[in-house]
């Protein structure tokens, strides 16, 4: 049951990932730009990570959690998020997604080197299947792309899974609310410099604000906090797996909030991604129940 649980928590965080987008276009739409959505993302989520903290009375972690926290966030959290947006002004959107959901894969790889974790036939059929639905949902876009974009798209994929990787065993020694508290602190004092330098370009609508505030505490807080809970269940890369869910939930915002249509690729991508955290969950279950 427990890493049932687990499952149903990276479910929960993806979903929440997943939202971003689609409260983001409409903090763009309302003036602000990616920069500016990256500071408020983090400063907001950090000051109500660390209220929370302080009205309960949880302690922060220490010692050498502390410092892989901080470097988590300063470092890979920052890094990725940089990575992916400098990516996306260089190549198709499509292409850079495409990149970045190669994570699964990466994490799968190095959670076999530096885990021990096995490669069943089941992950490698998942992988396959949520792979191959991303591209069905996101679309590749084959038009131009510069070579550092790409690069810059595949470096945010292997940040991403070295941060996963990292965390599945730092989680260990540390609950997930207070390393998610300094996860978001580590990225926004790192973003806060880099809007010191650039300038800030806040919203100027309430919808706007109202956005950012969803992305701050539902994807950022909320998602990272629950990923964290998750990852403490289960595998690592399982967990990655599950996690493309994002897509689907995206998609399905798109088409109830945003009015746009969904092609029949888009469903069959998304029933692919179903199906295998389904067969994921099944198999963290049996896992359970055996013991493994």
């Amino acid at each position: 049951m427990d890493r049932l649980v687990g499952v149903i928590l990276i479910a929960v965080s993806a979903s929440c990932f997943g939202a971003m987008a689609i409260f983001a276009r409409l903090a763009y739409e309302a003036g602000t730009d990616p920069i500016t959505v990256l500071f408020l993302r983090f400063t907001i989520a950090a000051i109500f990570m660390v209220t929370v903290m302080a009205v309960k009375g949880i302690a922060f972690p220490r010692g050498r959690t502390l410092i892989s926290l901080t470097l988590m966030g300063a470092l890979g959290y920052v890094g990725f998020s940089l990575s992916f947006f400098t990516a996306l002004t260089m190549a198709p959107a499509g292409l850079v997604a495409i990149l970045l959901y190669l994570y699964p894969a990466f994490v799968t790889i190095l959670a076999t080197i530096f885990l021990k974790k096995p490669v069943t036939i089941l992950k490698c059929v998942a992988l396959s299947m949520t792979l191959g639905g991303t591209i069905l949902i996101i679309g590749l876009d084959s038009g131009n792309g510069q070579v550092l974009g790409i690069v810059l798209g595949i470096t945010a994929a292997v940040l991403y899974s070295i941060y996963i990787i990292v965390g599945s065993k730092v989680i260990l020694n540390a609950g997930a609310f207070p390393a998610s508290t300094v996860v978001i602190i580590s990225a926004g004092v790192v973003f806060s410099g880099v809007v010191a330098v650039k300038g800030v370009q806040f919203p100027i609508t309430l919808t706007g604000w109202v956005s950012v505030f969803a992305i701050a505490l539902v994807s950022t807080a909320l998602a990272i906090v629950t990923f964290f809970a998750g990852l403490k269940k289960i595998d690592p890369a399982n967990a990655s797996m599950i996690s493309t869910l994002e897509p689907v939930v995206t998609i399905a915002l798109a088409v109830v909030v945003l009015g746009e249509t969904v092609t029949i690729p888009k469903i069959l991508g998304g029933i692919m991604i179903l199906t295998a955290v389904v067969l994921l969950a099944r198999s963290e279950a049996h896992a359970q129940v055996s013991g493994g």
